[in-house]
């Protein structure tokens, strides 16, 4: 991947971080799932995504500045965190997710957080929020609210529940 985007395109300069067919997927995993760790990574992904391509995508999202890697010692597993850069990619997620849902045949299950989030900005805002201080270790501005993620499980139990 060139370090240079191939123009001054906003578009284009994103696309060609974030537009082959794994690094999004990635970072979904990440942020939805939960998942820090290559083994995870890999194993937990329903895509499935073969090994050398994740260690290519962790790579380059580390290069890119998307992820961090810290450095695990001899028998420690490494763990990855989402930087600024990364947490920022949750809208765009949530956008692709709503246009997928809109536009492409889906499951209910797999597409019930993307319908979530796309009717909800302020849980979306408070997801990245707790991303930031779960990465980042910057504190959430409204501790006292309950977790994005709970909320956001909360009603992906409720919607299916529904069914």
């Amino acid at each position: 991947m060139r370090e240079q985007p191939r123009s001054g395109c906003a578009i284009n300069a994103a696309v060609e971080v974030l537009g082959d067919a794994w690094s999004l997927i990635v970072l979904r995993d990440i942020v939805f799932g939960g998942r820090r760790h290559f083994r995870e990574l890999l194993t937990l992904n329903d895509e499935g995504i073969a090994s050398n391509v994740l260690s290519s995508r962790l790579r380059q999202l580390v290069r890119h500045g998307l992820l961090t890697r810290d450095d695990a010692s001899r028998g420690q597993r490494a763990t990855y965190s989402l930087t600024e850069a990364g947490i920022q990619t949750v809208p765009v997620m949530v956008a692709l997710g709503t246009w997928g849902m809109n536009n492409r045949p889906t499951t209910p299950e797999l597409t019930v957080r993307a319908r979530i989030l796309a009717e909800s900005p302020t849980l979306t805002a408070d997801l990245m929020d707790e991303l930031r201080e779960l990465h980042l270790g910057t504190r959430r501005p409204h501790p006292d609210r309950q977790s994005a993620s709970d909320r956001l499980q909360c009603a992906y139990e409720a919607t299916l529940g529904d069914r």
